[in-house]
C-alpha cells in the first residue's frame, strides 16, 4: 500500500448518498461508515448555522427537525438565482434573498451555499477513508453526473478544496462505472451503455472498450432529472387521489419522505397499505399497487429513454448493437425501470455489480491509474456539452463541440463587427443553443486591439479544455500579439475570497475540529465494544454462573462508559473503553473454550457412531 501521503481516494458524491472507495490489494472496495457504507448526503445545522451532524446520523434528525437538515443539495450546485423558480417548488427549503448570484439556503441565521453543503459531506468522505487507511487523505478523484456543465464542476472542486481535499480528477460517473465493469474484462472490442439513474440526474454514456481502452463515443443526460423525480410523480398521484396538500415545511419534508419509502416498498411488493399523515393527523389510509406506481411514473422514465436514443445517435449506433447495458443509481432497481431498459435494447441488463457502489469503486480504479499503480487502462472522456463565444446578434459560435474526446484544444479566427474597436469583449457560453441568451453564461473578458477597420484585426481565441473538464480560454490579437486569458470561473460560484474564507477558517477551527474528530474515533470504538460485549454476554454458550458473575463486573463499567459518552471527553472514554476491553477478555477467553469444547464433543459423538 502506498504512504498515506500519496494515497488518492475515489469518491460518488452523490444527491441521495455518498460513498468513498480505496484499492486494497488490487481491487477497489468501499469504505464503510459504521455500519453502511452508503452516506447519507444530509447535513444537520442548528439555529446559528452551524454544522451538527452529517450523514446518518443527520438523516435521523430529518423528520425531527427538518427546517435545519439540508439534502439533495447536488441539484443546486453551480446553479445561480435564475435557476432558483424551478427548484424551490420541489425542495423544502427557505431560500436567503441574496443579493448576489449564487444561490444561498437560509438555515437559521445563516445563509449556506450548496457548495459549503457539499464541503461538509466531502469532509465526511474524507474522515471515513482516514480512519480506513489509518492517516491524513489529502487527494481524491470526485465523481460528477456526465451533463454536469463547466459551472457545476468548478463547484464541485471548490467544494473538494474547503474540504480539505485535492481533487485532482473530475470523473463523469457512467465513465466511472465502466472502468469498475471494465476490470477483468475479455479482450476485444465491446460497446458498453451506462444507464445511470441516480436521486437527482440522470446520465447514459455510450463507450467503447478495446484491449483495456476506454472511449467515451456520447453522452447525454438531464442533471434536474432523478428518483426525486419517481418520488415527486407518485406523490403529485397521492395528492390528486386524496384531495389535500401538505402545507408546512414540516408537512412537505414528511410527505417527502414518505414518498420515497413507498416507491423503495412497491419496487419490493406488488400491493403496499399506505397511511399519510402529516398536521399530527392521518389524512388518508388505502393500498397503493406497484401498477399505481408505474402508471404515476411512466412518463419520467420515458424521459430517461429519449436521452438514451439521443445518445446512441450521437454515437451513431442502434440498441441491438450495444454488448452490454450497465445499470448504475439506486432509481434503476425500480422494477418499471428495469422493464423498459431491458425492452428497449431488446436484451437482458447487467446487475453483477452494485448499482449504488460501482460509481464510487469506478472512481476508486482512475486513483489508482492517476497513482502511477495500473497502466493497463487508458480513459479517454469527452465534453458533454458544446462550448463557444457570443458572436454579433448573440449568436452563439461552437468551438468545442460536444461529445468531443479531453483533454483538448480548438482554435478558431474571429474579427471586429464595427470600425475602430480598441478592445472586444469575449463572452463564453456553454450549451446546445444557438442564441447565448438561451445558453448558459460561464464567463466574460476583454482583449485590447489596435484600432482598425472593420473585418481587419484577426483575433486567434483557443479553447483548451483539461481532462476534469476545465476550461481556459485565450485570445490572442494576431498583428500585435497582445492576449489575454481568462480560466473559467463561473459569476455564481462562491468568490476567491469566500473560498479563503472557508478555509482560513477551517485553520483557525483545527485544534477544536482535531478535538472533535478525536472524540467520534474514541465514541466509534467504544460504540463497538459495548455491541461486542452485550452480544457475547447474550450467547447461548455462557455457562450460567459465569454469565452471572461477568453481569455483575462489567455493567456497572458498561454504564459508566455511556454516562461517559455523553460528556464528549475523549481522554475519559478512551479511559474508560480501554478498562471494558481489558475485563473482557476473560469473557472471550470463556466462550473461545466453551466454543472448542462444543466441537470437539461433537467430532466424538460423530467418531463413536
Amino acid at each position: 500500500m502506498s504512504s498515506s501521503k500519496d494515497i488518492i481516494v475515489g469518491i460518488d458524491l452523490g444527491t441521495t448518498n455518498s460513498l468513498v472507495a480505496h484499492m486494497v490489494d488490487g481491487r477497489p472496495c468501499v469504505i464503510e461508515d459504521g455500519e453502511s457504507a452508503l452516506i447519507p448526503s444530509v447535513v444537520a445545522f442548528d439555529a446559528t448555522g452551524k454544522v451538527t451532524a452529517v450523514g446518518q446520523r443527520a438523516k435521523t434528525l430529518m423528520s425531527l427537525d427538518p427546517k435545519h437538515i439540508l439534502f439533495s443539495v447536488k441539484r443546486l450546485m453551480g446553479k445561480g438565482k435564475k435557476d432558483l423558480e424551478r427548484f424551490s417548488k420541489h425542495l423544502p427549503y427557505d431560500f436567503s434573498p441574496s443579493t448576489d448570484e449564487l444561490i444561498r439556503i437560509q438555515v437559521g441565521a445563516r445563509a449556506i451555499s450548496p457548495i459549503e453543503v457539499s464541503a461538509e459531506i466531502l469532509k465526511r468522505c474524507k474522515f471515513v477513508a482516514e480512519n480506513f487507511v489509518g492517516g491524513p487523505v489529502q487527494k481524491a478523484v470526485v465523481t460528477v453526473p456526465a451533463y454536469f456543465n463547466e459551472s457545476q464542476r468548478v463547484a464541485t472542486a471548490v467544494a473538494g478544496k474547503i474540504a480539505g481535499l485535492e481533487v485532482v480528477r473530475i470523473l463523469n460517473e457512467p465513465t466511472a462505472a465502466a472502468l469498475a465493469f471494465g476490470l477483468g474484462r475479455k479482450p476485444g472490442t465491446e460497446l458498453i451503455a451506462v444507464y445511470d439513474f441516480g436521486g437527482g440526474t440522470f446520465d447514459v454514456s455510450i463507450l467503447k472498450v478495446t484491449d483495456g481502452v476506454f472511449e467515451v463515443l456520447s453522452t447525454d443526460g438531464d442533471t434536474e432529472l432523478g428518483g426525486d423525480d419517481l418520488d415527486f410523480a407518485i406523490g403529485k398521484w397521492i395528492l390528486n387521489l386524496i384531495g389535500k396538500r401538505p402545507e408546512s415545511f414540516e408537512d412537505r419534508s414528511l410527505f417527502s419522505s414518505q414518498m420515497e419509502s413507498l416507491k423503495r416498498a412497491l419496487s419490493e411488493h406488488e400491493e403496499v397499505d399506505l397511511r399519510i399523515h402529516w398536521a399530527n393527523a392521518i389524512q388518508w389510509t388505502g393500498s397503493v399497487s406497484r401498477a399505481d406506481l408505474d402508471q404515476a411514473i411512466l412518463p419520467v422514465v420515458e424521459r430517461t429513454l429519449k436521452l438514451v436514443s439521443s445518445a446512441l445517435r450521437a454515437a451513431n449506433l442502434v440498441p441491438s448493437k450495444i454488448d452490454h447495458i450497465v445499470m448504475v443509481g439506486g432509481s434503476t432497481r425500480v422494477p418499471l425501470v428495469q422493464k423498459m431498459v431491458r425492452d428497449f435494447f431488446g436484451k437482458d441488463l447487467n446487475t453483477s455489480s452494485n448499482p449504488d457502489e460501482v460509481v464510487a469503486l469506478g472512481a476508486a480504479v482512475q486513483a489508482q491509474i492517476l497513482m502511477g499503480e495500473a497502466t493497463d487502462n487508458l480513459l479517454l472522456d469527452v465534453v458533454p456539452l458544446s462550448l463557444g463565444l457570443e458572436t454579433v446578434g448573440g449568436i452563439v459560435s461552437k468551438i468545442i463541440l460536444r461529445n468531443t474526446t479531453i483533454p483538448c484544444v480548438v482554435s478558431e479566427t474571429f474579427t471586429t463587427s464595427a470600425d475602430n474597436q480598441t478592445a472586444v469583449d469575449l463572452h463564453i457560453v456553454q450549451g446546445e443553443r444557438e442564441i447565448s441568451a438561451d445558453s448558459r453564461s460561464l464567463g466574460r473578458f476583454k482583449l485590447k486591439i489596435l484600432p482598425q477597420p472593420a473585418g481587419a484585426p484577426k483575433i486567434s481565441v483557443s479553447f483548451m479544455m483539461d481532462a476534469n473538464g476545465f476550461l481556459r480560454v485565450r485570445a490572442l490579437d494576431e498583428k500585435t500579439k497582445e492576449k489575454a486569458e481568462i480560466e473559467v470561473r463561473p459569476s455564481f460560484g462562491l468568490t476567491d475570497e469566500e473560498v479563503e474564507k472557508m478555509l482560513s477558517d477551517a485553520f483557525a477551527n483545527a485544534e477544536s475540529d482535531f478535538a472533535k474528530r478525536q472524540f467520534l474515533e474514541v465514541r466509534n470504538q467504544a460504540d463497538a465494544l459495548l455491541r461486542a460485549t452485550e452480544k457475547s454476554l447474550s450467547s447461548p454458550l455462557l455457562d450460567p454462573i459465569f454469565k452471572k458473575h461477568q453481569l455483575e463486573i462489567l455493567n456497572p463499567v458498561m454504564r459508566a462508559l455511556r454516562l461517559d459518552l455523553e460528556s464528549k471527553n475523549a481522554e475519559v472514554v478512551a479511559l474508560r473503553t480501554k478498562e471494558l476491553d481489558q475485563l473482557t477478555r476473560a469473557l472471550a477467553e470463556h466462550l473461545l473454550n466453551r466454543a472448542v469444547q462444543q466441537r470437539l464433543s461433537h467430532q466424538s459423538l460423530q467418531s463413536a457412531s
